[in-house]
This record gives C-alpha cells, structure tokens and sequence, in this order.
C-alpha cells in the first residue's frame, strides 16, 4: 500500500511554495519523480515521491490551491518541508498539464472542474 501523506499548510516565503504536512516526515534520501496525478474524488492533486524503495503520495488538497496557484503565476520552486526538505522537481509544468486537461473535462467530475476553475482561472 502507498504511504499518503496529506499537505495541511503551504506558505509562500523566500521564493519558494513551502508545503508542510502537520507531522514530521523524513525526507533523507527521498526523489522526487516529477509525476503528478489527480485524485478528483478527494478534490486533490498528487505528487509522487520516492522513499526507501516506495512510491509515496503526496496529497495537496484544495485548501492549499490559491498558494499553488500563486506559485504557478509567480513560476516559484515548491519544497516539500520535514525533516530536511526536497523540492519537487518539474511541479509547476505538471500542474499547468493538469490544470490544461480538467477545465471543461467532464470525466474528473462536475466538483473538481468547477473548484479548479473557479481557482486556477
């Protein structure tokens, strides 16, 4: 089963998206993959890390969107903060795909195309 590891707080601070999680997540050795998916049941996005041989999700729910979309429009590096941080590499392309491919897309559900619209757009 993949870990997920739900974002509670994004900050906009010394030109970087700043993602927190509430508890303190070992990032020693993790990767970013630079892969991104949508979970349109949760009204979420998903980052995918790698630690210790898994693949890790990490949940970026529409509580933290308007620091994401200020990230985008801004063209800021996002960090994953924990015990130590990593940046998650190719982040602002995937969400703009994402973005791209759910306005008007019925197939991610009418909550999640109205959500990023009203909030990306």
């Amino acid at each position: 089963m993949r870990k997920k590891i739900t974002i509670e707080d994004a900050k906009i601070s010394d030109q970087q998206v700043q993602l927190y999680c509430g508890k303190n997540i070992v990032l020693e050795n993790a990767v970013a993959t630079g892969q991104m998916l949508v979970d349109s049941d949760n009204l979420s996005f998903i980052y995918i890390i790698e630690h210790q041989e898994e693949y890790q999700y990490i949940e970026l729910t529409k509580c933290i969107w308007e620091e994401l979309k200020i990230g985008l429009e801004q063209n800021l590096p996002v960090y994953l903060y924990g015990e130590g941080n990593l940046e998650l590499t190719n982040f602002q392309d995937e969400l703009r795909y994402l973005i791209d491919n759910i306005e008007g897309n019925s197939n991610y559900g009418e909550e999640m195309v109205a959500e990023v619209e009203r909030i990306f757009k």
